[in-house]
């Protein structure tokens, strides 16, 4: 976990000099947030292997870092450039812009304006042994949904929702504008409401 981590104005000299300390910080703060990511693009089979080789990009690219975003937001942006090569190549056939689909097609009325649930889902408690069976019962339709979309809707869920960061980021993060970047976190979200609202309905 990242436990004070120094600014980037300490770590990067110091990751430019080769300390190996300033490494296991960066390592130790970013490397689950990467393979997180990485598992959104690509999915688990090969979501670590894509985080290795994000590092070794990190690691060749670093002397040529602008800081044009933070030192975090600009890793991230090489483990999703990374993930979404990787998904070219494991299916030719996958086109990540059709992960926006038809823009006209989208129901923001679910949020508010600050990105958040304006009316969020039913509220589960786990008090006896059926809610326990129907809290996970409700996890799995959850993760078959997160796992069910594109993979540029997942990975901005998953940064926005799961990590928190903000839509400037993941736009930098993902190379798409902001209002692409908000209609795959739309979409995204209405999906997952419509499967836990499709549960609930059973």
């Amino acid at each position: 976990m990242n436990q004070q981590l120094p600014s980037d104005d300490e770590l990067i000299p110091r990751l430019l000099a080769h300390d190996d300390a300033a490494y296991a910080q960066v390592v130790s703060a970013y490397h689950g947030l990467m393979v997180h990511l990485a598992r959104a693009i690509v999915g688990p089979a090969i979501a670590d292997e894509v985080a290795q080789e994000a590092w070794l990009a990190v690691l060749r690219a670093l002397p040529r870092f602008e800081r044009r975003s933070s030192l975090k937001t600009w890793i991230l942006r090489i483990v999703s450039n990374t993930a979404k090569t990787r998904l070219r190549h494991e299916s030719r056939t996958v086109n990540l812009e059709d992960a926006l689909g038809d823009q006209a097609s989208i129901d923001p009325s679910p949020f508010n304006a600050a990105g958040r649930w304006a009316s969020p889902p039913a509220v589960w408690h786990a008090d006896t042994p059926d809610d326990l069976l129907t809290s996970q019962e409700l996890r799995a339709c959850i993760d078959a949904s997160l796992s069910a979309l594109p993979p540029m809707q997942r990975a901005a869920l998953t940064l926005r929702d799961m990590q928190g960061l903000d839509m400037e980021s993941i736009c930098k993060v993902l190379e798409v504008s902001e209002s692409n970047g908000r209609v795959l976190l739309h979409r995204a979200r209405n999906r997952i409401q419509a499967a836990i609202e499709e549960f609930y309905q059973r």
